[in-house]
């Protein structure tokens, strides 16, 4: 969800370029069950532009219109959709709407915070009841403990003060996802389109000889030109992906040798299973006290079986499994699975 609310930041930058008022709603508590899940967040401006959404487009309309009493008065608002008569979902959402007005100080260090690559927290009070209130609102906590208000300035603590019926709504923020694809053919420029639609972040490395640009891979936001013995991965982290896809079997060797000591979430070998058993076991030859937790997070094939063919198909079915390895599912069909969909998920 991290970069969803990137995603409203710049949209709130857009807004604020050619001064308009923006306001931000938070569905922060569910009854039942819903398109979206509690902390989703979408952002309007006085034009009605809307960045990001919180279901399927219903409730967006009666968001607006409730928005137009706290783009005239500054006062939060909250409000109940009744998805069970319009949606189909079962559900009640319950929707702060808020001014939204970060200060400069806040704006900087969510960009030193996207840059450090470390979690944050939003902390949301709201009530369940309809109405305007003067103290329900959402503040962003970041990594050294300082608060700051959607609407200006550094958020003092008030919980001592706070009403009993006031409740909090807490999420924590991840870093955004990343997808590093080592490999410049044409189905890497299909695995960065397809990446980039799901909000991840996608580097594509190629070798220093490559004549391939950045405009190549459609989505990516940085082409490093690097042969695998000058790699560098201080940025790895367990928010990361990789995928191999050189076609070359001497090139995915050396990344992956390169690549030995790193803990990510997920690297994917394209090829046969022989191929990949070929690669592990020249990897164990050249280094037989290579760290065994480095297997758990390889996969070759990589990609999830779905009949997957032509390059973007592929390209799906690498992400889709990419995404039940971080999300920690068991890929099924949802017409076989009992219980709530989200039920067990991990954000």
């Amino acid at each position: 969800m991290t970069h969803e609310f990137k995603n409203l930041i710049q949209g709130y930058l857009n807004a604020r370029h050619i001064g308009l008022k923006c306001v931000v709603a938070t569905v922060v508590a569910l009854d039942g069950s819903s398109y979206r899940r509690p902390g989703v967040r979408m952002l309007i401006n006085e034009n009605g532009h809307m960045t990001g959404a919180v279901s399927g487009g219903c409730v967006e309309k009666e968001i607006f219109r409730q928005s137009q009493s706290v783009f005239k008065t500054g006062r939060s608002k909250m409000m109940s959709y009744d998805g069970r008569y319009r949606l189909g979902c079962e559900g009640v959402l319950h929707i702060l709407i808020e001014k939204f007005e970060p200060s400069g100080e806040m704006l900087k260090r969510f960009e030193e915070q996207l840059g450090i690559r470390k979690d944050f927290e939003i902390q949301t009070t709201y009530v369940k009841n309809h109405g305007e209130y003067d103290r329900l609102g959402s503040k962003i906590i970041f990594d050294r403990g300082s608060a700051f208000s959607f609407n200006q300035g550094i958020e003092d603590d008030h919980e001592n003060e706070r009403s009993p019926e006031i409740k909090v709504f807490v999420q924590t923020l991840k870093p955004c996802f990343r997808l590093t694809i080592i490999g410049g053919e044409h189905d890497a420029a299909q695995l960065s389109l397809v990446a980039s639609h799901l909000g991840w972040e996608v580097t594509v490395i190629v070798g220093s000889s490559s004549r391939t640009e950045l405009s190549d891979f459609p989505g990516s936001q940085e082409l490093i030109k690097r042969d695998p013995e000058d790699l560098e991965l201080e940025t790895a982290d367990e928010q990361m992906a990789m995928v191999l896809m050189t076609h070359s079997y001497a090139k995915d060797l050396k990344y992956l040798m390169a690549l030995k000591e790193a803990k990510l979430a997920y690297i994917g070998l394209l090829g046969p299973s022989n191929r990949r058993e070929r690669i592990l076991n020249d990897l164990i030859e050249r280094y037989p006290d290579v760290n065994e937790e480095i297997f758990d997070d390889i996969y070759g094939p990589a990609g999830l079986n779905i009949g997957a063919e032509t390059p973007a198909e592929i390209a799906m079915s690498i992400c889709s499994e990419i995404l039940s390895v971080v999300r920690r599912q068991q890929p099924k069909s949802l017409k076989d699975k009992s219980g709530p969909i989200h039920k067990g998920v991990q954000f």
